[in-house]
Order: C-alpha cells, then sequence, then structure tokens
C-alpha cells in the first residue's frame, strides 16, 4: 500500500480527472475559454486555472497522448524546507518592503523556491500600505471613541425620532468648470475605431462657495458667500440664525421635537460666536469625532450628486453657477 498520505492521492486522482477531461474537450476541438467554463460549472473551485488549462490544451494540440506527469528530478525538498521557510519569514518581517530579487541572494536559493515559499508556504503577499488623513494621538483616538458611542446611544433609542431630528450641513466650493473624470469619460467604440481623445484640463480659476444645510426630507437652507468673502465666526452665526428661519418656515415641527445639529468641527464651526449662535437657537449638537471625514453625509450624499450633475459643464459668470446649483 502507498505511504502516501490519502489527501495526497485523493489530489493526484483529482489532476489525473481534470487533465483526461482537458484532454477530450481539446480534442473535441473546444478552446481553452470554453473548456474552462464547463470546468467550473461542475467543480466549481477546484477547477483548475485558466493558466493551467490553456498550457494543457497547447500540449495535447502539439500531440501529447500521456496525462501523467512527466518523470523528473523536482526541486531539492531542502529549498522549501521548515528551516528555510522560518530564515525567508524572519527576512521579510526584518525588512518589509525588501524586494524579492534580494532574497535570492540572500538564502542560496532560486527565484523559483522563493516564490513558492512566500506565497505557498509562508502565504504572504506584498500590499500597499492603507491611507489614512490623519495619525490620531491616543487622546483624540478616545475622544473618538467617546462621541461614537454617545451618538450610537443616541440613535438606537429611536432611529425614527432621531433622523426626524437631524438637521446637517456643510460648505463647498463649486467651480466654473469641473472637467470630467477618466471613468465619466469612458465610452463604447468599435475594435476596429479609432480611441478617442481628450485633453486635460483643468479646474477653472473661477469659484463659489456654496453652504448647504438638509435634513431627511430634503433641503432647508442654501447660501451663497460673497465673493472676497472668508468663512468666520461670526458669518456662520449668521447662518446658524437663517437655518432656524428657513426650519421654522419649512419643518415647524422639528423645532418643537429638537433639532439635531450634525456639522464637522471645522473651526469657524466651532469658534465662540458659533456655539453662542447654535445655543442661542436651541439646536442640540451632535458632537462630530476629530478627523472623521466619512461622518459627512453631505459629502458621501449631497455634493457626489450635484457634482456629477454639473461636472463637465462650463459657466460663464457666478449667476449661472448659482443658478445651475438651484437646479
Amino acid at each position: 500500500m502507498s505511504s502516501e498520505p490519502v489527501c495526497e492521492v485523493s489530489k493526484k486522482l483529482l489532476d489525473l480527472e481534470l487533465r483526461s477531461i482537458k484532454k477530450f474537450l481539446t480534442k473535441e476541438g473546444k478552446k481553452p475559454n470554453e473548456i474552462l467554463e464547463r470546468m467550473v460549472a461542475v467543480y466549481g473551485e477546484s477547477a483548475p486555472s485558466y493558466y493551467k488549462v490553456k498550457f494543457c490544451s497547447k500540449q495535447f494540440k502539439w500531440g501529447r497522448e500521456s496525462i501523467e506527469d512527466d518523470p523528473h528530478t523536482g526541486r531539492p525538498e531542502e529549498a522549501t524546507s521548515e528551516e528555510m521557510c522560518q530564515k525567508l519569514e524572519s527576512l521579510i518581517l526584518a525588512d518589509r518592503r525588501m524586494k524579492v530579487s534580494r532574497l535570492p541572494e540572500e538564502t542560496g536559493i532560486s527565484a523559483g523556491a522563493v516564490w513558492t515559499i512566500i506565497h505557498e508556504k509562508l502565504d504572504m503577499s506584498k500590499v500597499s500600505a492603507r491611507w489614512f488623513p490623519r495619525m490620531l494621538s491616543p487622546f483624540q483616538n478616545d475622544t473618538r471613541r467617546q462621541y461614537c458611542q454617545e451618538n450610537l446611544e443616541l440613535l438606537t433609542e429611536d432611529p425614527e425620532y432621531f433622523f426626524r431630528r437631524l438637521v446637517t450641513g456643510d460648505e463647498t466650493w463649486v467651480y466654473h468648470r469641473d472637467p470630467e473624470s477618466k471613468m465619466e469619460s469612458m465610452q463604447w467604440k468599435h475594435k476596429t475605431s479609432p480611441t478617442p481623445k481628450v485633453f486635460r484640463v483643468e479646474k477653472s480659476v473661477g469659484k463659489v462657495m456654496a453652504t448647504f444645510f438638509w435634513d431627511e426630507k430634503g433641503l432647508l437652507l442654501l447660501e451663497f458667500i460673497p465673493q472676497k468673502t472668508t468663512i468666520t465666526g461670526q458669518t456662520y452665526a449668521k447662518t446658524i440664525i437663517a437655518l432656524r428661519e428657513a426650519i421654522k418656515e419649512k419643518r415647524r415641527r422639528k423645532l418643537s421635537a429638537g433639532v439635531l445639529l450634525l456639522h464637522d468641527n471645522a473651526p469657524v464651526h466651532m469658534s465662540p460666536k458659533s456655539q453662542a449662535a447654535i445655543w442661542q437657537c436651541g439646536f442640540q449638537q451632535l458632537n462630530h469625532p476629530p478627523y472623521s471625514p466619512e461622518l459627512a453625509p453631505s459629502d458621501y450624499f449631497l455634493f457626489r450628486v450635484m457634482k456629477k450633475f454639473l461636472r463637465g459643464k462650463r459657466f460663464s459668470s457666478d449667476e449661472e453657477v448659482k443658478e445651475a446649483v438651484k437646479t
């Protein structure tokens, strides 16, 4: 009886079975992609890769008949031994940016053996670091966790009541000319047609600053900041007072229920004059965790949809931009 483990024997039998199918379908005149499609439909995750199907199909087309492995000496066992795996892992962990081309020199084994150890034995891969907007201090992390927990508790008490009270807002620049992105400018063409050209266009100098406040039912307040005007605590305080008047006119019941104001912690939003206006209007301000752009609904919904609609259009004046934004 063979001394090979049962799983190894089963794997070899499956490989032979798959090769016989590749041979049969190749002789039937099927292309590699057709062979792979049929094998995936039957074997699922156990189906071979397209590369293996293509390689075997080519061999059988050239006249190969055997589905058994050719006799070969194979890679020396010591090249991928446990000791070598540990050595290679230690080298990589010591310098996680080390290039694969250096590892054969450091270990004295072939590049193929290095690749096998990294990907099959150690199951490692090289990836780019995930980008974060800012490295938070321990204090900021604790504050972020605390604010998130407070807001979550407030939400879970009564989600429907929470969203009925919620008002959010932010500012954004709207340009006279904002060119389409590469993805947005994609278009269909025939294989024989020439590839369309698009020339690089920069954002125009002309732009308008718009301030939005909205709730679950729609827009509450839209203001345009006059040119050459800086947003300060005093100007933002006036906007907060205008917001209360807009809510009083459009959503009177929201004032009696109590407004939950969600905006980011930009300096002008947190200035003493702005905070005094928020208190004067009777708004309850949700704590916005520091450096948490994912908790800005305007950025991820309202501005994104609006700018997609405006992108690629050209406006000759601020008034045209304002009219397009209102539309």
